[in-house]
């Protein structure tokens, strides 16, 4: 599946991948399109077999702060205020236990017999921490690790982070005086240097090998740092970060964890739709993890599982990785999403597509599938970057519609960029026409 790797109709951000059995599941919140608002009051669980991660399925809500359409609400102190946010699940002893993040209430634990669930509300969070520690008991982004010898942490905090040891005979019971605050520092140290190793908020902690890493959204909050320790209760020290879904692209809060799938190691992250921060799709990236434990940055793509994309499929615009100028992914219905705000030098970019060997001509077709918006533009092709070899023109016209133009034949894997252009200097008003949509993009296919 290319990015995101979900259904196209799905909004799960805050996505914590684990693996158990034969299946990879993700654990997330659950986003609207053009929500004016953070999450719902629904947590949702998706998986697919190790071997065809291209065979999504969806397990539905897993646990809810409100009654819904076929459901009560899972927990009876909650209210139209309590949304849920960013959960987690681990396995302990057979057992899947959820933790669940409910903003403007004490948080809880839930359990089941199977990694999918349902899932049962197993206790409200039992502490002696100071509520000045927890927000009073919100417990806010849980990440849980259950660590070889049994013992199990708990890692939390928005603008201040916190750890500590849970019971693992009841799993919900903070022990006493294993409260560490600032696990990841907010202010400099020698081992965290500077804003970008700072932290904001999204702590999920995973073990590999002998080394703790805890993955977390630093001050800079489109990105996903990580830090390593020895000891899952630190020190810790900033490595780097892994992914950034702010650059050349429009970037918001991210939250998301790493997992290894079939000797593969990924980063699950998401990224922002329909204008607005509220409203995320969940994404996925390949990483190494280097002999030293460090994980060199990767950049987004439209691959999400896949090596490389098919040009001669047709391709979906809302899978664009670069979107600079203010073109924006907007669902229309749930049908149809599009790149919108097409304005005059905005740019469009899609990581990688395999164009394969050379098949013997000079020249093949592209198609683009476009709403018009009443005024003639001009489409730049382009291949490796916004200023990389222009390929070929497509001219669309006031109505848009599919529009198919000869364009430089190549092979190999490139990236392409479309760049937008238009010839009107002014409109009948005088007002330049650089602010105004030039159309919308639908999709696209090469053809030999």
């Amino acid at each position: 599946m290319p990015n995101p790797y979900l259904p196209f109709w799905e909004y799960i951000p805050d996505g914590e991948p684990r693996v158990f059995g034969d299946r990879i599941y993700v654990y997330g919140s659950h986003d609207n399109a053009g929500s004016v608002k953070f999450c719902d009051y629904v947590l949702k669980c998706w998986s697919a077999p190790l071997n065809n991660l291209n065979d999504w399925v969806c397990h539905g809500d897993i646990f809810r702060t409100r009654e819904t359409a076929d459901y009560p609400s899972d927990t009876d102190w909650t209210n139209e205020t309590n949304y849920l946010y960013a959960p987690d699940v681990v396995e302990k002893d057979g057992k899947y236990y959820l933790y669940a993040y409910i903003i403007n209430s004490i948080g809880c634990v839930a359990v089941s017999d199977k990694p999918e669930g349902p899932f049962r509300l197993l206790s409200k969070y039992k502490y002696t921490i100071p509520d000045e520690i927890c927000c009073n008991g919100w417990f806010i982004d849980p990440g849980v690790l259950v660590d070889d010898d049994g013992r199990t942490y708990i890692y939390c905090g928005y603008e201040r982070s916190f750890m500590a040891e849970i019971n693992s005979d009841n799993m919900y019971e903070v022990l006493d005086g294993t409260c560490i605050e600032h696990i990841i520092p907010i202010e400099k140290t020698e081992d965290f240097p500077d804003d970008d190793s700072l932290f904001f908020e999204a702590c999920s902690p995973r073990k590999v090998g002998d080394t703790y890493y805890l993955i977390y959204s630093p001050k800079r909050g489109s990105r996903l740092a990580y830090a390593t320790s020895d000891k899952p209760t630190g020190p810790f020290k900033y490595r780097g970060y892994i992914v950034d879904n702010g650059v050349d692209y429009p970037g918001g809060n991210d939250h998301g964890s790493i997992v290894q799938i079939n000797g593969q190691w990924y980063i699950f992250y998401h990224r922002m739709t329909n204008g607005t921060i509220m409203s995320r799709r969940g994404c996925v990236e390949k990483i190494e993890i280097l002999p030293d434990g460090t994980i060199p940055p990767v950049e987004m793509t439209s691959l999400g599982f896949e090596d490389s994309l098919d040009p001669y499929k047709i391709t979906p615009a809302e899978i664009a990785c670069v979107l600079k100028g203010g073109a924006v992914v907007t669902e229309k219905n749930v049908f149809e999403r599009v790149v919108t705000n097409v304005t005059e030098d905005c740019v469009i970019g899609y990581k990688y597509f395999d164009f394969g060997d050379d098949f013997g001509s000079k020249t093949m077709e592209l198609s683009v599938n476009v709403c018009g918006t009443g005024c003639d533009s001009i489409l730049h092709v382009l291949i490796d970057g916004e200023d990389g070899e222009e390929i070929g023109q497509i001219r669309i016209g006031r109505n848009g519609g599919a529009v198919t133009e000869r364009v430089r034949a190549v092979t190999g894997r490139h990236s392409v960029f479309f760049k937008a252009a238009t010839e009107y200097p002014r409109d009948w008003s005088g007002e330049s026409f650089r602010n105004r949509c030039l159309f919308e993009l639908k999709s696209f296919v090469f053809m030999k």
